[in-house]
């Protein structure tokens, strides 16, 4: 049975100090929810080591990891790094990291490997421009990164993966998928997953919505059959907020 989640995408937004008191208001709220919902803030590479000393229920992530093990890397962090923290989780192809940093579907390949060689999670994001969905190609894009970024993996490795589905034009612009157009692509996504590695990795595998999901929208989102949960940018970054996103399952 697959899991539900909401995992908090801080961005580049909090101090260190900000970051650990944000955490411990996270955790202390977290208590407060009642259903099984997976709690996840990944956060700035900076805050990792000081944040997992004050969580406990909630799950630890970072934002990106290196595409290489080690080496003359300046500024770059690795898998085995980010796991060296405590973290378990790493997102991996955030359309930020693809647009401003011009990450390619061989290059995130890369590091969904090295991340599953460092027993961390890839919350793997896919999702489509503006003009992708204007000019009808959403699917095809969806479907498309999924194949280059990930179907050259194990079904097991496969299974170990979270996918966040992040409408491009709805991160940070107040717009957001309806609940129809959500489940309708989480649905096309589920579909390719198990065309390719069949029915029982497919029902399990966690599909994530993201695309300015906050406390308002996000009973209704997840309310679908397809719809396991948030990957949440900014109603992340205040603790009651994205505790009622985990509440709204």
């Amino acid at each position: 049975m697959r899991k539900k989640i909401v995992a908090g995408n801080w961005k580049m937004n909090t101090t260190l100090q900000e970051g650990v008191k944000l955490a411990q208001e996270v955790e202390a709220l977290a208590a407060s929810v009642s259903n099984d919902a997976l709690i996840i803030v990944c956060t700035p590479f900076t805050h990792l080591t000081e944040v997992k000393k004050s969580i406990k229920k909630v799950k630890l992530g970072a934002e990106n990891c290196a595409a290489e093990v080690s080496g003359a890397y300046t500024g770059e962090v690795s898998a085995s790094m980010v796991a060296s923290t405590g973290a378990e989780y790493v997102i991996i192809g955030h359309s930020e990291r693809r647009a401003y940093y011009h990450e390619t579907d061989e290059i995130l390949a890369k590091k969904v490997k090295l991340a599953l060689a460092n027993n961390l999670t890839p919350i793997f994001c896919i999702g489509e421009l503006l003009s992708e969905r204007e000019a009808g190609k959403h699917f095809d894009v969806v479907k498309s990164q999924l194949e280059k970024g990930l179907f050259d993996l194990s079904a097991e490795d496969f299974g170990k993966l979270v996918i966040a589905y992040e409408p491009v034009w709805a991160i940070g612009t107040g717009k957001t998928a309806t609940s129809a157009q959500a489940q309708e692509i989480h649905k096309v996504i589920r579909e390719a997953i198990a065309a390719k590695y069949g029915k029982t990795v497919a029902d399990n595998t966690s599909i994530l919505y993201g695309g300015s999901c906050n406390d308002k929208n996000a009973a209704e989102l997840f309310a679908n059959p397809d719809v396991d949960g948030g990957l949440i940018g900014g109603a992340a970054l205040k603790a009651e907020s994205f505790i009622t996103i985990a509440k709204s399952f």
